[in-house]
């Protein structure tokens, strides 16, 4: 029999998996007839709650255990037993990736309702696409709960492969492989047309189930593809925009660019909502993305032009719009919310953070310590200056060096020969683009 606590109190995360029903049932019998359990139903949200479809899955998870909590009372009605049903959504409040995650999340749950005990699933998926057992009661087994695993029939792998090779996913997966292999063959060539196939079945085999993060429906899915090729234009619009704006710094004498690293925190979802304004982001010249975590960009812009259309939030608005439609269009951009961040330069409002990748990521083991802020490179010490000038003062100086010295022309001075004092100047640019009518081209503002 199972071992519960004083308390009777037993946690049991669920998911919409095949073995559900049968899990619940496996759970009630485990109690003694004289035990009064206490059996807690909790599901692991995948969304956050500013996402714009959160009211929806926050519905179906609720859907689900409601049902669940059913199953648990008709089960302890045949048994004759007393006993009471607990449940919740947890993890509204932040994106969680990873076992470990899931892991915390359920002990701070247990802790708070004192339970002891935990029965998982073998088919449990927080996340609805692959199954995560194996490393869920790995990170568990680190905590203070009791890990048990329900002895129930799991789904043979034919009956599996059965499932797979006949959902929706795989026919959508199975239609794209195929459609690109034949572009890119002769698909009037039955060669082509066999190999496509065959190779078009293994991928859908494969990766059918983590390609895609739900079923595709109709008229839903045909409609985000519809608006995906209205996008592609705006895309491109936009890349060609600042390809131009990035031209124009790059052929400038004085290259005025502003580094400098950004924080967003967007409003798109995870998964596929998420991947697109990443991707679109990098793809526009002058902006980076560097790390997504939970629902922040970090973004990595090159001049101030970047930078402010990045937080005017056009592309956060448009991938919005494919995915949830034009009611979704209408918000707010990140600058109206303050949900961006500059980490550098004058007009930094937050220091820098910590390393942005596990210690164990890092070339250098995580040794080195964070910068805090952009002085802290930009402006040296006092003692390192003294020293450094000492230095130089002791070592032998080259002849040319010292001529140089003594004519009183030094190679900065030399850098900014024609152009704007204390900017600098490339030697590589040719004589006639210091002239003024160029430089007025080029940079009209130095000009007014």
């Amino acid at each position: 029999m199972i071992s519960v606590a004083d308390n009777h109190r037993v946690l049991l995360p669920v998911t919409d998996t095949p073995t559900l029903r049968e899990c619940i049932s496996w759970l009630v019998n485990e109690f003694d007839s004289d035990e009064i359990p206490e059996i807690h139903l909790v599901y692991i949200a995948s969304w956050r709650g500013t996402d714009p479809r959160a009211a929806a899955e926050a519905r179906r998870a609720r859907e689900l255990l409601d049902q669940s909590a059913r199953f648990v009372e008709v089960d302890l009605e045949d048994r004759d037993m007393d006993g009471s049903v607990e449940s919740a959504i947890l993890g509204q409040d932040t994106r969680l990736f990873g076992p470990n995650q899931y892991a915390g999340v359920l002990q701070e749950y247990a802790t708070t309702n004192e339970i002891e005990e935990i029965v998982l699933d073998p088919q449990y998926s927080p996340n609805g696409k692959s199954t995560l057992l194996q490393p869920l009661e790995f990170e568990l087994s680190r905590t203070d709960l009791s890990i048990r695993e329900a002895q129930v029939t799991r789904p043979s792998r034919r009956a599996q492969l059965r499932q797979d090779l006949s959902g929706a996913r795989f026919a959508v997966v199975f239609g794209l492989a195929l459609g690109f292999y034949l572009i890119l063959g002769d698909p009037t060539y039955w060669f082509d047309l066999v190999t496509g196939v065959a190779s078009a079945t293994i991928v859908a085999t494969v990766l059918g189930r983590i390609s895609l993060d739900s079923n595709p429906t109709f008229p839903g899915t045909v409609v985000r593809i519809l608006r995906h090729i209205v996008y592609v234009p705006i895309l491109l619009a936009e890349i060609i925009k600042s390809n131009i704006a990035v031209s124009r710094v790059i052929l400038s004498p004085s290259l005025p660019i502003e580094p400098r690293l950004t924080r967003m925190r967007v409003r798109v979802g995870s998964g596929f909502p998420m991947l697109t304004l990443a991707n679109s982001i990098t793809l526009t010249p002058g902006t980076l993305t560097v790390r997504a975590s939970d629902a922040d960009l970090y973004v990595h812009t090159l001049i101030p032009w970047a930078r402010e259309g990045l937080f005017d939030g056009s592309l956060e608005r448009w991938t919005r719009f494919i995915y949830y439609g034009r009611e979704a269009f209408r918000v707010q951009s990140p600058r109206d919310r303050d949900d961006c961040v500059i980490f550098q330069g004058p007009e930094a409002t937050e220091p820098l953070p910590g390393p942005l990748y596990p210690v164990e990521a890092q070339p250098d083991g995580g040794t080195q310590q964070p910068m805090t802020d952009a002085t802290d490179v930009a402006t040296p010490s006092t003692d390192s200056v003294e020293a450094t000038t000492a230095e130089e003062t002791d070592s032998s100086r080259d002849p040319d060096e010292t001529l140089a010295g003594n004519s009183g022309t030094s190679a900065d001075q030399e850098s900014t020969d024609g152009g704007d004092s204390g900017q600098w100047v490339s030697p590589m640019w040719p004589w006639w683009r210091e002239r003024r009518s160029v430089r007025c081209f080029w940079e009209p503002w130095q000009c007014s």
